[in-house]
């Protein structure tokens, strides 16, 4: 008899987790893992845009305001991006000359690199 109250529990537990994911962009519906991905270069995002827009160019269009940053679309022609995960961990003290030293606790740092990564342009040859 005690396991009666499971059974709901499971059903209630089962339509909860399918009503959380959103609708990927093809029609399908996102994975959980597919949800928080976008969820991390969300929050990588807004890292990027609070702290680094006034320097670099954070979008996937537009030049940095300042002439020696980096646009964010281009720092995979210079770097491997994922090469950036210690430095912003550490406190990061690359780019331009009056760059601030930043250091990211580790899930902002991932968030960050996601970020980056989702933008990624080709190089042009």
């Amino acid at each position: 008899m005690k396991q009666v109250w499971m059974v709901p529990l499971l059903v209630v537990g089962a339509f909860a987790m399918t009503a959380c994911n959103a609708p990927a962009e093809d029609g399908d519906i996102a994975t959980p893992a597919q949800t928080q991905r976008a969820e991390l270069i969300g929050q990588g995002e807004t890292i990027a845009q609070d702290l680094c827009s006034g320097c670099h160019a954070v979008g996937t269009e537009g030049e940095s305001p300042h002439t020696d940053a980096i646009p964010f679309r281009q720092i995979s022609w210079k770097y491997p991006v994922e090469s950036l995960a210690e430095p912003l961990s550490e406190g990061i003290m690359v780019g331009h000359p009056d760059m601030p030293e930043w250091q990211f606790e580790p899930k902002d740092s991932n968030a960050l690199i996601a970020y980056i990564e989702s933008i990624q342009e080709p190089q042009e040859t």
